[in-house]
């Protein structure tokens, strides 16, 4: 599908396709946990490594400097520490020393109160640009604190998400993240976001990789321009 062709989806094609793919994956539920800079800084840390090796580098940071009985990080103490130490506590995320540099500066941007709970209540666009305005923060990340925190109407899209919905035809070919971002918001109805989101993800994960995609054995093939018809 080139550039040429390419014209923003019927809402009933998307929502035929949003009904397949739950049949496939089931519906994803997800309650907001109301913790913006537990996202915020563990979307961070997901940059450039598996959820594994993101999820290990969170709780050794936790350990370092909160309680994790408790489940609780003393973001202020990340902010003030020493960067070695930050960078120590990280070190199995991959690339900490990037990191390190990156969530101190976050956190020191944010300034006092050091909190992103007025959020919650804000308009959406008014914490989405709050958010990437602050260092190495970008349309993904802002996304996933807004969804994943308070359940805000806003949609990752990540790289799997990217690839699947522009293969089904949902995205337009080479467009920029922002694009991205503001198409899949346009094409998702209040309340399904996290659904639409999850369930291209999986389907990018275990069915429409990269290289070498499944499309003979994928449940979408009739659905998608690549291998069959609208």
């Amino acid at each position: 599908m080139s550039d040429s062709v390419y014209a923003r989806p019927p809402r009933a094609r998307v929502a035929r396709l949003r009904e397949r793919l739950r049949e496939i994956y089931g519906s994803p539920s997800a309650p907001a946990h109301e913790r913006p800079l537990d996202e915020l800084i563990l979307t961070v840390l997901s940059q450039s490594t598996n959820d594994r090796n993101r999820d290990v580098a969170f709780i050794a940071l936790r350990r370092r400097f909160g309680d994790p009985r408790a489940g609780t990080t003393d973001w202020r103490a990340v902010r003030d520490a020493p960067p070695t130490d930050v960078e120590e506590a990280i070190r199995p995320g991959g690339i900490s020393k990037v990191k390190s540099v990156r969530i101190q500066a976050i956190l020191q941007t944010i300034g006092e109160p050091l909190s992103l709970d007025w959020m919650r209540d804000a308009p959406v666009a008014d914490s989405r640009a709050a958010l990437c305005a602050l260092p190495g923060v970008g349309r993904k990340t802002a996304a996933c604190v807004l969804l994943f925190s308070f359940g805000l109407h806003d949609v990752p899209v990540d790289t799997h998400v990217a690839r699947v919905g522009t293969r089904l035809g949902l995205l337009r070919p080479g467009a920029p993240f922002e694009e991205l971002h503001d198409t899949m918001l346009a094409l998702a109805r209040p309340g399904e976001e996290l659904e639409l989101h999850m369930n291209l993800l999986r389907h990018g994960r275990r069915t429409c990789f990269a290289r070498a995609p499944a499309c003979a054995s994928c449940a979408l093939a009739r659905s998608c321009p690549r291998v069959g018809v609208s």
